[in-house]
């Protein structure tokens, strides 16, 4: 489903992503661990196509993302391409990031409507199944200056699946929220996981959340990713020093 081939990202001299190989599977869920500034979520944002790679091809479903065929030739995506390509994404960010002028229903159905061509009607149905399943049906005319931040990230994910992707982005989505909303949301995130066929790649801080629902944890550093496996393994017997102590640091702090 995702595929970086060698890829490199760089801003000014300071290398990001090195020449990162990693796949991700149809269904799979995995979830990226490391200390601030390792590239994970620079990751997702050029998943999202919100930055270019310097080197280096990345893949979705079997097509280049980065890039686009021209011939037998691979070359840089058009503006035209990407917008194709991005539907098939959906990404959830730490800050909510809801259209403020607009309430919740309206933030939901916007999209399915003016991009995937859907009635209107069709379109709030759907976002009233999705306000359900976040546990928000009774704010469809609220507006996100009305709701605590909790209730905005769960909105926020639900406008994410009303578009129907095939591949949910989360980065640190409970990071801006008081530590008794976090529950909610992780929640509301263990249901999707456990009742959906979305692939996930999940940047969190959260290690019993990273634990219970994933797949397999790859462990970054500068770059590069130091350790991968099931989150049995990663959390519980480390191989490496660098993902002891980096565990070791964040539980403690749990």
């Amino acid at each position: 489903m995702i595929r970086f081939d060698s890829v490199v990202k760089r801003f000014g001299d300071h290398v990001v992503l090195d020449h990162l190989d990693f796949t991700v599977a149809p269904g799979e869920r995995v979830t990226l661990i490391g200390p601030s500034g390792s590239g994970k979520t620079t990751i997702l944002r050029l998943l999202m196509t919100l930055e270019k790679i310097d080197d280096g091809v990345v893949w979705v479903k079997g097509e280049p993302l980065s890039h686009e065929r021209k011939g037998t030739r691979l070359v840089p995506a058009s503006e035209r391409y990407l917008r194709t390509m991005r539907r098939s994404i959906g990404m959830v960010f730490q800050q909510f990031n809801l259209f403020p002028n607009m309430n919740v229903m309206e933030n939901l159905t916007e999209a399915p409507v003016h991009v995937l061509g859907r009635s209107k009607a069709e379109a709030r149905d759907r976002a009233r199944e999705l306000l359900a399943m976040v546990g928000l049906s009774d704010k469809e005319t609220a507006h996100p200056t009305q709701l605590s931040g909790g209730q905005q990230q769960r909105v926020a994910i639900a406008r994410a699946l009303a578009m129907d992707p095939e591949i949910l982005l989360l980065d640190e989505v409970t990071s801006a929220l008081d530590p008794e909303l976090v529950a909610d949301v992780l929640d509301v995130l263990r249901t999707i996981a456990e009742t959906t066929d979305i692939t996930m790649l999940i940047v969190t801080h959260e290690m019993h959340f990273a634990r219970d629902v994933s797949d397999r944890v790859l462990m970054f550093d500068r770059g590069r990713i130091v350790e991968e496996g099931p989150p049995e393994r990663i959390f519980t017997s480390p191989r490496e020093e660098r993902t002891r102590k980096f565990l070791d640091a964040v539980l403690a702090g749990e």
